[in-house]
């Protein structure tokens, strides 16, 4: 019998062969709720295996819950909340999702997906939909996503004693590139760079970036289904080393004044599935940019204030969409320009895409790979013509009023509710179920006093 590791693994027969070769008597299952957290459990190796066969039962109050466990009280959570009672919904195990565990002695992850009505609110099954629909338009979609985070020597007991204040990177200063950095914390690179290549979600490029501490990882391009899963993933794992070695790692838009934000940046391709190369690339043209790219270029552009709550899903998201931080403030594009939203990228057939600048590190890849590869989608359909196309520093330069991007996630949670277009793209029970929990977002801030008031106003006012 041929010895198997978790990538080979595509069928629920390999699971179960996997499975029993390792001798596991329990295995990891977990999925990805509203907020790109991963939630899940052991599973006895006999229950995994009737799930193989036959799906589960999963509480879908982790579809009906924030980041901080409060369940959504509001009425625009219509499929999951109190007045359901909080149900199990169906949920099938992802056999070729098979991912090692390489902290946990052999141990294995396999991700899933809800079924039936919850489905429809189910950040994977909502990208999954998108994919399908590339599909039925002759193509398959390519994406690769970038993080930066923050690196700190603090653990989850210490930055709660701190009270999330003066916290100490794992390096100071600005230093971007830094070669020194690299081999002076060698031992943390290679241990990250080894557990991405075990868990399949290899890195193709780790650096510094600017600020004390801060990383950036690109993660190897795959087909979009793949690429979020390994982008998921990613972000999950990451967390999980840095605790293990009492260190903490951030991935939210913005946890300092002082510091750039953090972005999660996805470069997008088309290829197209009767094998005759990359719908983007047209060396006859300018940029060698096709017809197709213009008009998914456009369709990102002209859909991005809409579906910005897919982008820019925390309050803090907004931080970090400041001029000259690296986050772009319209819905503007160009070429190898960072300082536009959308930036085209050309190449050969092989390497021709469109990098998608708005995103955050914060966001679930899932939702915000659905939305970028969904309104570039629209854009071919309608055959949209993006705008003219900005040269130079696009903060100093004046854009069409509808090109503006929310400054807040009230405003980009109405935008989302009221996009015919993203009703069309993810559905409407998605739609108002992600608005209203962007909503919900919005408002749990508001109940709270910051620092900045107290600071501002405490003895002055």
């Amino acid at each position: 019998m041929k010895v198997m590791n978790a990538r080979d693994v595509k069928t629920v027969a390999d699971a179960r062969q996997l499975v029993e070769q390792r001798g596991l008597q329990h295995i990891k299952v977990g999925l990805f709720d509203v907020d790109g957290i991963l939630r899940g459990k052991y599973m006895s190796k006999e229950k995994f295996f009737s799930a193989l066969e036959g799906g589960f039962a999963f509480c879908d109050v982790v579809l009906g819950w924030d980041s901080n466990d409060q369940l959504y009280q509001t009425p625009d959570v219509k499929i999951t909340g109190w007045h359901t009672g909080y149900p199990d919904a169906p949920v099938r195990i992802v056999p070729e999702s098979c991912r090692e565990l390489p902290m946990e002695n052999d141990g294995l992850l396999f991700l899933c997906d809800f079924e039936g009505e919850a489905a429809n609110i189910c950040p994977r099954s909502t990208l999954e939909k998108v994919v399908k629909k590339a599909e039925n338009m002759g193509y398959d979609a390519l994406a690769g996503f970038e993080y930066e985070f923050f690196l700190f020597d603090e653990t989850p007991d210490t930055v709660r004693e701190k009270g999330f204040r003066n916290l100490k990177p794992i390096s100071p200063g600005f230093f971007g590139y830094s070669v020194l950095r690299n081999s002076v914390h060698s031992e943390i690179y290679q241990e990250l760079l080894s557990l991405a290549q075990e868990m399949d979600f290899p890195i193709e490029s780790l650096h510094t970036e600017t600020g004390p501490g801060v990383l950036e990882a690109a993660i190897t391009v795959d087909s979009a289904r793949a690429a979020a899963d390994k982008a998921a993933l990613f972000k999950t794992f990451v967390k999980v080393w840095a605790q293990r070695r009492k260190m903490m790692a951030t991935f939210m838009a913005k946890w300092s004044n002082d510091y750039p934000g953090q972005s999660g940046h996805i470069h997008l391709s088309l290829r197209r599935r009767d094998g005759s190369g990359s719908a983007f690339y047209d060396p006859s043209q300018p940029m060698n940019m096709s017809a197709t790219q213009r008009h998914f270029i456009a369709g990102q552009q002209r859909l991005m204030p809409e579906l910005l709550a897919m982008y820019a899903q925390t309050v803090n998201s907004y931080s970090r969409m400041v001029p000259g931080f690296w986050a772009p403030t319209d819905a503007t594009w160009g070429c190898e320009n960072r300082t536009t939203a959308l930036r085209v990228i050309p190449g050969s057939d092989k390497s021709q895409r469109t990098e998608f600048r708005l995103g955050s590190a914060d966001a679930n890849p899932y939702i915000a790979l659905a939305a970028a590869l969904g309104s570039g989608l629209y854009g071919i359909e309608h055959k949209m013509e993006p705008t003219e196309m900005v040269r130079g520093n696009a903060y100093e330069q004046k854009h069409p009023v509808e090109l503006a991007l929310g400054r807040d996630i009230y405003t980009a949670a109405a935008a989302l509710s009221a996009s015919a277009a993203a009703r069309e793209l993810f559905g409407d029970a998605f739609v108002e179920h992600y608005a209203a929990t962007r909503e919900w977002e919005g408002k749990e801030f508001s109940r709270h006093v910051t620092d900045w008031e107290m600071a501002r106003y405490f003895e002055i006012i």
